[in-house]
């Protein structure tokens, strides 16, 4: 259970703080420090109402063993404190989502699917994963943009490149690189046997414009006729786009838009986002700390997760986790799993705390 005191003993010094002549002529740090005490007097009304609750279920623990053999009283008392528990439970959540609503940043994300082992059925699980992201965005209000697609003839994917925009999405989503595996009767399989296909997904940061720039003498731009669905257009025109950044061999092709401005905007994007991909991994390996709290690797090369359709199994292999609920998921309704993912996370950044 987390402690109150250190967080109110922070309230009061900013209190103090607020009140100084020094503070109070510097308007960047006034504000800063308001905003930090607005933060910590809602947590702490949390943590007061917890302690409310706390009082209560003693009270009625001591009523249930006092009232001797008076059963209606202590029916009563039991039912009572059986929902008292479920509103103490959801304060302490709501405690927990506060205290790392301040920890997590928002990004904007750039996912990218690609179809791995297993041929035309890689490439078909790819479209459902690509629809199952999809629909999880629209539940949550996320906004989604396809950047680049390759589709196959009987309609998968060999890759998608994605953005998606929203608050809260880089929290939920984060936990989705590494490999996808699926077990499944291929509708190309006349013989009724289960094949083991896998998808790879990489998430990445997008960058703001002020995070990272990137030098125009840096890039090679090349040009060619676009090819696969999507109209007359795409054999007629130089629409479709190769960009390559020169310094760290990063390679982007874009081709979905009939405009090659289009293009160029959208490889451009998704350029970015690899090259920050790059420069936080490079970071992060040299920080111990980040990568005891990372909830796997976030490598693409790792397995993070099975789909088994006779089973109607997910199973998440980071944290042992497993739903019987394969329809839904693939439906978009992730949160019983990305919840995990989270209360996981939560758990060992607690732990790193603890050991620092």
């Amino acid at each position: 259970m987390i402690n109150s005191e250190k967080f109110k003993e922070e309230y009061a010094e900013i209190s103090a703080q607020l009140s100084s002549e020094v503070v109070l002529k510097n308007r960047e740090k006034y504000a800063q420090l308001a905003k930090r005490f607005s933060y910590l007097e809602k947590v702490i009304k949390l943590f007061d109402k917890r302690d409310n609750y706390l009082k209560q279920k003693e009270h009625l623990a001591s009523v249930i063993s006092d009232v001797g053999e008076d059963q209606e009283m202590k029916n009563l008392a039991q039912e009572e404190l059986d929902q008292l528990l479920i509103k103490a439970e959801k304060i302490d959540q709501g405690i927990e989502d506060k205290l790392f609503a301040s920890e997590v940043l928002e990004h904007d994300l750039i996912i990218e699917i690609r179809s791995a082992a297993g041929g035309e059925e890689s490439a078909l699980f790819a479209a459902s994963l690509f629809k199952m992201y999809s629909k999880y965005a629209e539940r949550n209000n996320w906004k989604v943009e396809v950047l680049s697609s390759s589709i196959t003839g009987i309609g998968g994917f060999k890759e998608v490149v994605f953005s998606v925009r929203g608050k809260g999405s880089y929290g939920h989503l984060k936990f989705e690189s590494g490999v996808h595996r699926v077990q499944r009767v291929p509708i190309t399989e006349s013989g009724g046997r289960i094949h083991t296909s896998t998808v790879t997904v990489a998430v990445l940061i997008e960058p703001k414009e002020v995070e990272l720039k990137i030098n125009p003498e840096d890039l090679k731009v090349d040009t060619f006729r676009a090819s696969g669905a999507g109209g007359q257009h795409v054999n007629v025109t130089d629409s479709a786009v190769r960009m390559t950044h020169l310094p760290t061999g990063v390679v982007v092709t874009c081709q979905d838009e009939r405009s090659q401005i289009k293009n160029r905007a959208k490889a451009l994007r998704v350029m970015k986002a690899r090259i920050m991909k790059k420069i936080i991994e490079d970071e992060a390996s040299k920080v111990s700390h980040n990568r005891r709290i990372q909830v796997g690797t976030g490598d693409r090369s790792e397995k993070i997760r099975t789909y088994n359709y006779s089973e109607r199994r997910v199973t998440d292999h980071r944290i042992n986790f497993t739903i019987y609920r394969l329809e839904e998921a693939l439906e978009g309704d992730l949160d019983e799993v990305v919840s995990a993912l989270i209360k996981e996370e939560r758990k060992k950044i607690y732990e790193a705390k603890e050991l620092a």
